[in-house]
């Protein structure tokens, strides 16, 4: 059974850091890219950062480029998030993804993802 288990989630402070992280068990991902969403309250589930099976190409939403900082580990099947200067917009449930189809990029759009993890909660509160 595939699974995508998130973690690293919380409740912090704007301009405070998060790192979050992503364990896949069930399947090997190390040839598909992988990629982060996020669902704010009353919300879309929005793309936020893509990796490609080798980290060579990375893409981020425009509103966290600078910020936030995707890296994933083949040999472990785990995939992070960096997030720095964390913003109260940045509240959301993070989900990690994996798309099978092919380019770098196809795991950007929601209808290609074909495995979706449980999500975490990201709260940026003062």
């Amino acid at each position: 059974q595939v699974q995508l288990v998130e973690s690293g989630g919380g409740l912090v402070q704007p301009g405070a850091s998060l790192r979050l992280s992503c364990a896949a068990s069930g399947r090997t991902f190390s040839s598909y890219a992988m990629g982060w969403f996020r669902q704010a309250p009353g919300k879309e589930r929005e793309f936020v950062a893509a990796i490609s099976w080798n980290s060579i190409y990375t893409d981020y939403t425009g509103s966290v480029q600078g910020r936030f900082t995707i890296s994933r580990d083949n040999a472990k099947n785990a995939l992070y998030l960096q997030m720095d200067s964390l913003r109260p917009e940045d509240t959301a449930i993070y989900y990690c993804a994996v798309s099978t189809r092919v380019g770098p990029y196809a795991v950007k759009y929601l209808t290609n993802i074909d495995y979706w993890g449980l999500g975490t909660q990201v709260t940026v509160s003062s």
